[in-house]
């Protein structure tokens, strides 16, 4: 993939009028390239990891991006990572900045795998993707996961899919 390029999200294959279907092909054991790539970076409470204001935080920054003009719907992503049992940041991918946000930028090579099951899983996973870089003689550093559906969408689709995100070096 080309730098600073993403796999292909069908945003428009929804049927629930929240989240789209996703579709995993072309987004596992993807080996992605980052260099200055824009996201705005939001946080959110956790109590043990359980997320405590996530829909209120997500539906106020996506706003904010859509309001700015900075989506990008064929190629979305937020990656969320836990930085402590309270805390858990998550990084929007957008196309400019975005006034009023707090913005970030990544760089890095990235290896992705998705997974499938309940959001409990998402240790057991972290481990995972952990070891499978490791097996391929790199070293793993920051981990996010792309949750890619609510519960409620989840459910309703019969799937719940999630793409780990390894920053390799």
């Amino acid at each position: 993939m080309k730098t600073n390029e993403l796999p292909f999200y069908d945003a428009y294959d929804n049927l629930t009028g929240c989240c789209p279907r996703f579709k995993p092909q072309g987004w596992d054991h993807q080996n992605l390239h980052f260099e200055d790539k824009p996201f705005v970076k939001a946080t959110t409470r956790s109590f043990f990891h359980m997320p405590l204001n996530m829909g209120s935080v997500f539906s106020k920054t996506f706003k904010a991006i859509e309001d700015a003009g900075a989506a990008d719907m064929d190629h979305f992503v937020v990656l969320s990572k836990d930085v402590s049992p309270w805390k858990s940041e998550h990084y929007f991918a957008v196309t400019k900045e975005v006034p009023g946000e707090d913005m970030s930028y990544l760089s890095g090579d990235f290896e992705t795998r998705v997974f499938e099951g309940p959001y409990k899983e998402a240790g057991k996973w972290y481990h995972q993707l952990r070891g499978e870089v490791r097996k391929e003689g790199k070293q793993p550093e920051d981990i996010y996961f792309f949750y890619t559906t609510c519960p409620n969408c989840a459910k309703f689709y019969g799937k719940n899919y999630v793409v780990g995100f390894a920053g390799v070096s």
